[in-house]
């Protein structure tokens, strides 16, 4: 990527060295929307998904006429839907960042990312007549303590809907070359675009809907809906990678180094190296051949209406 020279985000939370990758045991951690781990889940029908997709659209024109549906949807509890949220007490608003990020290349990097997706969505929320609420990055050595409860990192990059805040231990980015073979800054860019994409959709209403819907569902339908919102997040990171790629900063290889991350963390190529064999009632987050899918689908038309991995097959 041709980052060089960029802006870098002011929306960074440094948390390394601060105190708060606290050791011990941990809490409940709840609600976390994160790369695979292998969680359980199956094929449903899709009963009521038809309903999310319209938030998108419903978001900005609700807006428009002077409502705010965030508003509408507190009520319902907010958060992604995965888990229930922790008490407010566990939030990282009683955390203080460092003074300033370190300076080192992988923060400016990521940093830099970061104000790339915020142009993005700020320029897509304008041209709806809406203001882009930019999510705050926090970098964390370890474990971390957030709205959703404690995380390692060992969880991997995480967004968590009740602060409304990415999470991520820098060092998941070796792993990600070494364990997943999947190196490359593009590969590691598109790590963050999707844990934005989670954020988008906890803006225009997903999250919290996913959230009121689940009360409704069995756990079988829960997960296999995850997948669904996965692979939408995976979209709209290639939508963030559409508009980028328009303004230049793309060098030769990187689209085919995003393509392969989204291989490599495929449930099925996860569980094929992991375990040797593949038991596909198991997906949480969607085969390689769908997360590659579906972030070209976004990629390729930088449209969020081609992102609609509730009416479509997936």
């Amino acid at each position: 990527m041709r980052l060089g020279g960029r802006r870098k985000s002011t929306n960074i939370q440094d948390m390394r060295g601060s105190g708060s990758s606290s050791r011990g045991g941990f809490g409940r951690t709840t609600q976390r929307v994160r790369l695979p781990s292998g969680g359980r889940t199956v094929r449903s029908s899709g009963g009521g998904l038809g309903g999310i997709i319209l938030l998108v659209v419903l978001f900005f024109v609700l807006r428009s006429c002077g409502i705010d549906p965030l508003q509408i949807l507190a009520g319902s509890g907010g958060g992604s839907g995965f888990e229930q949220m922790l008490p407010q007490t566990t939030q990282t608003q009683n955390q203080t960042p460092s003074a300033t990020p370190r300076t080192d290349a992988q923060t400016e990097f990521v940093s830099r990312v970061l104000a790339e997706t915020e142009d993005v969505w700020n320029g897509v929320f304008k041209a709806n007549g809406q203001q882009y609420p930019e999510p705050v990055l926090v970098l964390f050595s370890n474990q971390v303590r957030s709205a959703c409860g404690f995380a390692s990192a060992a969880s991997g990059p995480f967004y968590c809907p009740g602060d409304k805040k990415l999470y991520i231990d820098l060092n998941f980015f070796d792993e990600l070359e070494q364990k997943f073979q999947a190196g490359g800054d593009f590969a590691q860019a598109y790590v963050i675009a999707h844990e934005v994409g989670h954020h988008v959709q906890n803006v225009i209403g997903v999250l919290p809907k996913f959230n009121q819907m689940r009360q409704r569902m069995s756990q079988a339908e829960a997960n296999a809906m995850s997948i669904r919102v996965e692979l939408q997040a995976d979209c709209f990171a290639g939508v963030w990678g559409y508009y980028t790629e328009q303004k230049g900063l793309l060098s030769r290889g990187d689209l085919e180094e995003a393509l392969n991350a989204a291989t490599q963390i495929g449930d099925d190529t996860i569980q094929r190296r992991t375990q040797g064999y593949v038991v596909p009632e198991s997906f949480n987050h969607g085969t390689s051949a769908q997360r590659r899918e579906w972030f070209g689908r976004g990629f390729e038309s930088g449209k969020l209406e081609a992102c609609d991995t509730f009416n479509n097959d997936v």
